[in-house]
């Protein structure tokens, strides 16, 4: 299936191992939507093809996804410019098949690995003196046979249970038990589809709004320099937040507010002037948890109430040249002091058709105005 002219949609499909898929299914296939956002939700594909009533896909589609083989894993890939970004690499979860006249529409929905993750519980598996993130280890470890690598990164304050006076034990399948884990660090938990086909990275960390971002966002240059069809920003300053936790000091049993701020050094601010927030939220129950856990409960929750300038819009990828990629930082130019600047891209949605190549996307950062003179190119 070819987009457009520099552009190339690459599709493998298989039980375990994904291969290209046949000449007879791509000359099918008719659109493709994969959805990537940044750990909140699991990312999701969608495949639409255009086939005869008789046409054997359809059954072949229902016999590999669960009625004779377990699961049927679907990799997607997009070349553009002669570099090959892995979008997705998922399982089939639905099958749907709509009559009209001599064809059918046949539409497959799936989603990423962690819908593997997510099968069975697994509760009560016992995890002695282990801090979050070599449980984390622990548990991805399981799936290395899918091309599952696990990028962990430990939380700043390390909370060590004493097999003595406590054993964490799992609660749920794997894929609840880690969005848990990450949670309560002030973490995001996600699969990172490639580098390469069948390859999938396990990220455990910090949302990283550091690195060289992505190539600019124009809107409002001119014709000849603007890549972006539409954006939109919002200002709601009502969401900033400061968490404040309860120490509780062991000799006199008084509690200790502590104010958590929401700037770490992987998560710098992208805004010159933040808001002043509106709401001081007292984190009571924090007093019955250790002084780390107390501390990375305060940060989770500062993590989550830190962004009030958020952005959404449309673009072209044959005008913009590159694919723009979730979960990275990208720039902005032309929408004015106050919004320009550098964003993290929180969700994107590509929409592929024959002739066409489009993305949806949100934005979010902590403030207004630029921490920096000039947004790269």
């Amino acid at each position: 299936m070819t987009a457009l002219s520099a552009t190339r949609l690459q599709l493998y499909t298989g039980p375990a191992v994904p291969i290209p898929a046949p000449k007879i299914v791509m000359d099918a296939l008719r659109e493709v939507t994969v959805e990537s956002g940044s750990g909140d939700t699991q990312s999701g594909f969608e495949l639409v093809f255009d086939v005869p009533k008789k046409s054997p896909l359809t059954t072949l589609f229902l016999l590999t996804g669960g009625a004779t083989i377990p699961i049927l894993r679907v990799v997607i890939a997009i070349s553009v410019s002669g570099r090959t970004e892995i979008l997705l690499d998922g399982v089939m979860t639905n099958h749907e098949v709509t009559t009209d006249g001599p064809t059918s529409t046949l539409r497959i929905k799936g989603k990423d690995l962690t819908a593997i993750m997510d099968y069975f519980p697994f509760n009560g598996i016992p995890y002695p003196a282990m801090p979050p993130a070599i449980r984390v280890l622990t548990i991805a470890a399981k799936y290395a046979a899918l091309g599952i690598v696990p990028l962990v990164i430990p939380s700043i304050v390390e909370d060590i249970p004493l097999p003595i006076k406590h054993i964490p034990r799992q609660k749920g399948t794997d894929y609840a038990y880690l969005k848990r884990l990450a949670k309560r660090a002030g973490y995001a938990f996600y699969l990172d589809a490639g580098p390469l086909p069948g390859m999938s990275i396990a990220y455990w960390g910090p949302e990283i709004r550091i690195g060289v971002p992505q190539l600019a966002l124009n809107a409002g240059i001119d014709s000849a320099h603007d890549n972006v069809s539409a954006l939109t920003f919002t200002f709601e300053k009502e969401k900033k937040e400061i968490p404040v936790v309860f120490i509780q000091d062991s000799t006199t049993k008084i509690p200790l507010g502590l104010p958590i701020p929401d700037v770490t050094p992987l998560n710098p601010p992208l805004g010159l002037l933040g808001p002043i927030p509106t709401k001081i939220t007292p984190l009571n129950d924090t007093a019955k948890l250790s002084v780390p856990s107390a501390i990375m409960a305060g940060i989770a929750y500062a993590g989550t109430h830190s962004d009030s300038v958020f952005a959404k819009g449309q673009l072209d990828v044959a005008r913009y040249g590159h694919v723009l990629r979730s979960r990275r930082l990208v720039g902005v130019r032309g929408a004015g002091d106050a919004f320009n600047g550098l964003y993290y891209v929180t969700s994107v949605t590509h929409q592929i058709k024959r002739g066409s190549y489009s993305q949806s996307f949100t934005l979010a950062r902590n403030g207004l105005l630029s921490t920096t003179p000039v947004v790269p190119t």
